[in-house]
């Protein structure tokens, strides 16, 4: 499908890839990795036609459509977000706009059997054939069927694009993507914006989607969900495997330990080499062999090995003091933004080493409710923190809030206390920031240097009580798994937002879900609340939904006492789930009390909060049981 031959791009400062030989084939899922700044991003830019490579060639057979996913997105519009996918095909609005003007025209027209009226028949004929190939019949369906999929309820549909925050446009810029059927999808940093849920319903489109796809992404369990193929971008040159992120890791890392052991080796023979060159090029007998060894050596194809300095990086939060037994208790939170009511009713309180994840999809208020903890916006409700309690807060803009005219050390030495301080560039080099580093403005970070920054500052805050909102965003896959293992060794307690499925896992010991403006906490793994949410929610749907529409035969209608019987018994039914709601109610409201009482941290009352959320369930499943007997009913 595309064949790159001897690509390479060069910058001011050298070539960043170079010699780039590769085919990309139909239906081919690629995850295309390496360090930042390696190029990965302007490698994409290069195969969408965005820029030119400085040499090489791109071949593609004629017609090929792509559709890029940038991580710049800048949209301006006025439409509304169906509007702005509704209009996205020039194909298929050119088709309607001549169809209205040749229905027009058959409509004002009486030269019948006109040989241009006849002309127009056949054309009317062909548009309509056409429009049936691309789908313009499903063309509306499947438009609202994908931005579902990406988390758009529809009562946003009608709302103008400009009205929305950039991550919201960028999930309406990939759908624009998604439903014109490239032939090569190009994304990168794809499920940045998107929540659990809508990473899952992508996964299943590209799974299923019959065109090539090359990702970018720090997400790993989405790249072995969805690639077969991984290239890495390393030294300037492209590594290629055949397997998905998790194997191509494994199988890299035993190739790099080998050419390791024969870099070694190869650096002793050369320093040895260099050491005969020294020794013979002055004396005369010696001197062709001395020019002999020179040529040797200049021939000989040096191993190179980048150095993975983020293996090195060690990440540890230091613990302020002990709390009490409880660090946060909220007494009748509720917050709303003019009509539009975020959460009510949250009332619980948070034990001492508590791991908590706050999930639910973009915009239900996970972030306001962070805020609201914090005391930083104003709410409803009481907020208050247990004996001996230090917050530490990173917001998900807190890289964005850095002075850009400081420099990195100016930055942490700003916040760093006491005999710390004598540390600083120790602790700044642990977060690759150099001697040289340490000296750049801010202004001239990248996204992930910045974070780096932030999560420093972080650290020299010690602290018992970490809330974090989005701490892994910008950083690279390698820096996310330091920061995991920094938080699953931290003796305090911490509530983290994030849409990170392999970050999360094993990390937290309780979920938070605003659902319903409701805040409903759940004591199982994130495996189970993902498997929970997805049965509770509509199955992950196709490209192409099918729609089964049930016909009642005509020769088998009830009679009249067989639907006051069938009435009858559902409204028995209904009465007997009206009760048992009303029982688990009444126990639920008991073991509120008696779970308000508890050391979250004893393993003997691990089972008593398992109990809890099993009659949690119980009930939601009830009233899920309850509201389709009454739609029967109706």
């Amino acid at each position: 499908m595309i064949n790159l031959e001897n690509l390479g791009y060069f910058l001011p400062q050298g070539f960043l890839f170079q010699n780039i030989n590769l085919q990309i084939n139909k239906g081919e899922k690629i995850g295309l990795v390496g360090k930042n700044g390696a190029g990965k991003s302007t490698l994409l830019r290069i195969l969408s036609g965005s820029i030119k490579p400085t040499e090489g060639a791109i071949h593609s057979p004629k017609g090929t459509n792509i559709g890029y996913l940038t991580q710049d997105i800048k949209i301006d519009s006025t439409k509304t977000v169906f509007e702005f996918l509704n209009f996205s095909n020039e194909r298929l609005n050119f088709i309607r706009d001549r169809l209205d003007e040749i229905n027009k025209q058959l409509v004002e027209r009486t030269d019948y059997e006109s040989e241009s009226y006849l002309n127009l028949l056949d054309e009317l004929s062909e548009l309509n054939h056409d429009f049936q190939l691309i789908d313009g019949y499903q063309w509306e369906e499947k438009i609202t069927t994908t931005l579902n999929g990406l988390g758009f309820i529809d009562e946003e549909l009608n709302r103008e694009l400009n009205t929305f925050s950039g991550g919201w446009k960028m999930r309406a810029e990939l759908a624009r993507i998604l439903v014109n059927d490239p032939d090569i999808l190009l994304l990168d940093e794809p499920t940045n914006h998107l929540d659990i849920i809508s990473i899952s319903w992508l996964e299943n489109y590209l799974q299923k989607f019959e065109g090539a796809v090359i990702i970018i992404s720090h997400d790993r369990m989405f790249l072995d969900n969805v690639t077969k193929r991984t290239l890495e971008i390393s030294l300037g040159k492209i590594f290629d495997f055949p397997f998905p992120y998790s194997k191509y890791k494994e199988v890299r890392t035993e190739e790099l330990e080998r050419l390791s052991v024969a870099k070694k080796q190869q650096d002793k023979e050369i320093k040895h080499t260099e050491t005969l060159i020294n020794k013979f090029r002055a004396k005369q007998s010696k001197a062709a062999f001395a020019q002999s060894l020179i040529k040797k050596l200049e021939k000989t194809e040096r191993i190179e090995i980048e150095k993975d300095q983020v293996a090195k990086m060690k990440l540890t939060f230091p613990l302020s003091v002990q709390p009490g037994k409880w660090v946060l208790q909220l007494e009748n939170l509720r917050k709303a933004y003019d009509d539009k009511l975020l959460f009510k009713e949250v009332n619980i309180t948070i034990g001492r080493g508590e791991k908590i994840a706050l999930l639910g999809p973009n915009g239900v208020g996970k972030s306001t409710l962070l805020k609201a903890i914090m005391k930083e916006i104003s709410f409803d409700g009481i907020v208050e923190y247990g004996h001996n309690v230090n917050v530490t807060y990173f917001a998900q803009d807190q890289a964005e809030n850095l002075d850009v005219n400081k420099s990195v050390f100016e930055t942490v030495d700003d916040v760093a206390k006491g005999e710390i301080r004598k540390d600083l560039r120790t602790i700044l080099g642990s977060f690759l920031f150099s001697n040289d580093d340490i000296e750049k403005k801010v202004s001239v970070l990248s996204g992930g240097e910045r974070t780096r920054l932030a999560l420093c500052q972080l650290l020299l805050s010690p602290s018992n009580f970490l809330i974090l909102d989005e701490p892994t965003n910008h950083l690279d896959i390698q820096s996310k798994e330091v920061l995991k293992k920094a938080l699953k060794n931290y003796e305090g307690t911490f509530v983290i937002v994030s849409h990170d499925r392999e970050f999360l896992q094993d990390l937290t010991n309780r979920i938070w879900d605003i659902e319903n403006q409701n805040l409903k906490i759940h004591h199982f793994t994130l495996q189970e609340y993902l498997n929970y949410k997805l049965k509770r929610n509509q199955p992950i749907v196709e490209n192409k939904p099918i729609k089964v529409v049930e016909k009642i035969p005509e020769n088998k209608t009830e009679s009249k006492n067989q639907v006051d019987t069938s009435r009858k018994k559902i409204e028995q039914e209904i009465r007997q789930i009206e009760k048992e709601i009303a029982d688990l109610e009444n126990q639920i409201k008991a073991m509120d009390e008696q779970i308000s009482k508890l050391d979250y941290l004893a393993a003997e009352e691990q089972g008593i909060l398992k109990n809890y959320e099993k009659t949690q369930m119980k009930l939601s499943d009830l009233m899920s049981s309850w509201e389709e007997k009454v739609s029967t009913l109706d």
